[in-house]
């Protein structure tokens, strides 16, 4: 939870504002402000303070106890002029805060500690997105990167990694730390070293029936005498159906912590597949002893192939430990290798307050971002010192889908930015048109430019509604024309964008076809930017020659209507009708 306090009304009203912000984490205490903080400071996760600095620091002083699991503390002062990580900047999560609350109000964030001030990538934020295990003395390592000190990055699978500061690098040639991210143990142990290791591994069991935990957990145990794979990387365990109920495996999947939660609650799981899937796996090793006995020639080899095949969404898969035969058991494992890394990301219509916070972890989380330059500078402040940034004008916009494809193929963590939602008219579709498996891609949703536009004219989307594109650079005017005609029979909202004076003149024309002349017509111009106009006209005086490209229309249906300066289409035509008793 994070607690917003104020005193004053000016404070309240940002508090508030601040708190839309943050989603339903936020809490504005009312109340007088000393018990409140007192009697939530158990309970926050962070803390949002509208006062000045010193009274703050006298309200919050009494109640730190230890900087890992203290609230962070950011502080706000009464000209909304700063956003001031006060304390727990990093571990509290105060630095990050501080950033998001300045975002929204549009004020200056002050981050005093190292890390914050120099912006480097945290070694424990890297930990979290790679979902590792961490083997070392992460905070020893840390200090050397905050401290500038050489430090030597070891990356043999080839992890897509956040820009990373200029000290850390594959290149150096005399370290005074060694960071290695890998599934594997060391063949010698080394001074300063910093072991990252990413759960890739998923290790398939075969046995016969009644073997015994111990049994088991020997033979997986030579995964690592033998080929010196990290249990620590192991990420699942598979085998055959038939031995989904096997007392010595499940006891020793218990053992070794592999749990599954898919069902509400913690509950023991053993990823199991049917002997004809297992059959269909082509394994280097296959056995007609096993084939006669379970229906398939393969269990260990066959259900870590599968079973990494499907955890990995296309990722490229490899047995790196063939089948070991044990007492009864048999093991092997394989490898989920990883892929560059593309982020499509809608950063919203334009005001910061309505781009998501996943666009944000994402934007830190690339090592290079491709956009328009336009909306390249709406975000430069939040990317990472270092990241590599690709930009370019309008027209562009195959070329940047191209490039950022390509250098995902690269092994590169790229972000792919657009206005709106990137899968809405952008960015996603001429990516995704080339973007094969061989990439891992994640979507971030973005606010669209309707989306803000309708709020703005009030619930003109309320009933069924199509989006057209007026543009004709890419679809041709007939198509076009057909496509509203056919919006305007089905008695649709119709939401335009990319109108010309002429061709919205024509489309109006079609619409007033199927619509009573009091239709009402929404329009807004550079919606949540400066510049902002919104105006509403009938559909019969409706003008438009005072659209631009900057302007998204929205035509209402047969029922919308206008009530207190606002257009509202009736959720269900039926409410609006008169009944008789």
């Amino acid at each position: 939870m994070i607690g917003l306090f104020a005193v004053t009304a000016a404070g309240r009203r940002a508090a508030a504002e601040v708190a839309g912000r943050l989603g339903p984490d936020a809490v504005v205490a009312d109340g007088p402000i000393g018990s409140a903080v007192r009697r939530l400071w158990d309970h926050l996760d962070a803390a949002v303070f509208f006062l000045a600095s010193d009274a703050t620091v006298r309200l919050v002083a009494p109640l730190l106890r230890d900087e890992r699991a203290d609230p962070g503390v950011v502080c706000v002062d009464e000209e909304k002029r700063f956003a001031i990580a006060l304390t727990g900047g990093q571990a509290g999560g105060a630095n990050a805060l501080a950033e998001q609350v300045a975002d929204v109000l549009d004020c200056d964030p002050v981050v005093t500690t190292v890390t914050g001030a120099t912006g480097v990538t945290p070694l424990d934020e890297l930990v979290e997105q790679l979902d590792a295990t961490v083997d070392g003395d992460l905070a020893s390592c840390g200090a050397a990167l905050l401290e500038d000190l050489p430090v030597l990055l070891v990356n043999p699978h080839g992890f897509p990694l956040p820009a990373l500061p200029p000290n850390v690098s594959p290149d150096v040639e005399t370290p005074l730390w060694t960071v290695v991210i890998d599934d594997r143990r060391p063949t010698e142990e080394e001074e300063r070293t910093l072991r990252l290791i990413p759960r890739t591994l998923v290790v398939g069991v075969g046995s016969t029936s009644g073997i015994s935990r111990t049994a088991v957990i020997e033979t997986i145990a030579r995964l690592d005498s033998e080929h010196g794979l990290d249990p620590r990387a192991i990420r699942a365990i598979a085998s055959v159906d038939l031995k989904a109920d096997e007392d010595g495996i499940l006891e020793a999947v218990q053992d070794l912590g592999f749990w599954h939660s898919a069902d509400g609650g913690d509950e023991l799981s053993l990823l199991t597949y049917p002997a004809e899937v297992l059959a269909e796996v082509e394994v280097p090793n296959p056995s007609e002893a096993v084939g006669a006995e379970a229906g398939t020639s393969s269990v260990a080899e066959a259900s870590a192939l599968h079973a990494a095949a499907e955890l990995g969404y296309g990722a490229q898969i490899e047995l790196v430990a063939p089948k070991i035969k044990g007492n009864g058991v048999t093991a092997a494992a394989a490898r989920i290798r990883p892929r560059g890394r593309l982020a499509l990301i809608g950063i919203g219509p334009g005001a910061a307050d309505l781009r998501v916070p996943r666009a944000d972890a994402e934007l830190r989380r690339a090592s290079v971002v491709v956009g328009l330059d336009q909306h390249v500078d709406q975000v430069r402040h939040l990317l990472r010192p270092g990241t590599e940034v690709r930009s370019t004008g309008q027209g562009e916009e195959e070329a940047r889908a191209t490039e950022a494809v390509e250098l995902a193929r690269e092994g590169r963590a790229v972000a792919l930015i657009g206005s709106g939602d990137a899968g809405v008219y952008a960015m996603a579709s001429p990516a995704l048109e080339q973007a094969d498996v061989d990439i891992e891609v994640v979507g971030v949703p973005g606010v669209t430019a309707v989306l803000a536009a309708s709020a703005l004219l009030g619930a003109p989307l309320g009933h069924d509604h199509v989006l057209i594109s007026l543009s004709d650079l890419r679809t041709p005017w007939e198509v076009i024309e057909r496509r509203v005609r056919a919006a305007a029979e089905g008695d649709l909202v119709v939401c335009l964008g990319s109108p010309r004076p002429d061709q919205l003149g024509r489309a109006l024309e079609i619409l007033a076809e199927h619509r009573p002349a009091t239709t009402p017509v929404g329009a807004v111009q550079h919606a949540t930017r400066t510049g902002q106009r919104i105006w509403c006209a009938p559909i019969s005086e409706f003008d438009p020659t005072d659209v631009d490209a900057n302007t998204t229309v929205v035509v209402g249906s047969s029922q919308s209507t206008v009530v207190g300066h606002r257009m509202v289409t009736p959720r269900g035509y039926r409410w609006m009708a008169t009944e008789t008793p």
